[in-house]
């Protein structure tokens, strides 16, 4: 027992060092706070002694109170204020090391700040951010997660994979949200031909097939754009199934097919026209 408490004797310092300038401060402040101790006595006896009115006595010892101390403050900082000068550069520079070092984490607060003061995006929406596309279920102050759909912009099937976006990816890029309209969406895919088909009869194929699967729910679809364009004060869109040609290269021909449909069965729709018109189009019935 005594060996170690030998060992641990040898360890400790010998003595401890203490700078000359220190010892002055420490001297100084110690004869500030004296001096000022003293005055506020002196001072308070003056005043009981000399003033009569309570209420004249009692503002005078709390601003000859208030006084000194703001003078012993002011004094301690003039004493002090090199070795304040020098803590101040410290904490600047290890601030500074500490932005530096939690830049990725500061910008995921930040992003989730920005979407959720914006309202960009809720649980359940299909967002497009940079190539990543999918179906949030999941956001908190760091990270979002969602479900990948794709590949590519036009299919709207999952892939099965979990994607995790750290929520500074929303302070530098937009955000494409597919769900603004929520129940319903207005639903776009382009089939391509070329120009020697006889893409006018596939565009009244795609245009007859798109009314007929469209038409049950036509009139709920245009009275729920009529809700949404007085709630958000924006022009209410055409929900009229149809069809538009782009001339993507000289010697091609696609069709842009736009119609409106239930936002979790735009897939079954699309698949729906799109046997519909092709088999009509590849196996024309004989007359």
């Amino acid at each position: 027992m005594f060996e170690s408490l030998d060992a641990l004797s040898l360890n400790l310092p010998s003595e401890i060092v203490v700078s000359d300038s220190l010892i002055g401060l420490i001297i100084s402040s110690v004869i500030l706070i004296t001096a000022v101790l003293i005055l506020r006595a002196l001072a308070a006896r003056f005043i009981r002694q000399k003033i009569e009115s309570y209420e004249l006595r009692r503002r005078w010892l709390v601003q000859s109170r208030n006084g000194l101390i703001l003078f012993m403050a002011l004094g301690l900082i003039f004493i002090w204020g090199q070795e304040l000068r020098t803590l101040a550069l410290s904490v600047v520079a290890i601030a500074v090391a500490f932005v530096v070092a939690t830049k990725e984490l500061i910008l995921c607060v930040m992003g989730s700040l920005l979407k959720t003061g914006a309202g960009s995006f809720t649980i359940g929406d299909r967002i497009q951010v940079k190539e990543f596309r999918g179906d949030v279920i999941d956001q908190n102050l760091l990270a979002t997660t969602i479900l990948e759909v794709g590949p590519g912009q036009l299919i709207h099937q999952r892939t099965g994979r979990l994607v995790v976006l750290p929520n500074a990816i929303f302070v530098a890029e937009p955000v494409i949200n597919e769900s603004y309209t929520n129940d319903y969406t207005l639903h776009v895919f382009t089939v391509p031909f070329k120009r020697e088909d006889d893409w006018q009869a596939a565009q009244k194929a795609f245009l007859k097939a798109a009314q007929r699967h469209c038409q049950p729910y036509l009139e709920e679809v245009r009275n729920y754009m009529n809700q949404i364009s007085r709630h958000r004060g924006v022009e209410v869109p055409s929900v009229e199934p149809r069809v538009t040609l782009q001339v993507p290269e000289a010697d091609e021909i696609h069709l842009v097919i736009r119609i409106p449909a239930r936002a979790f069965q735009r897939v079954q729709v699309e698949q729906a026209i799109l046997n519909e018109a092709l088999t009509g189009i590849l196996s024309p019935v004989e007359p």
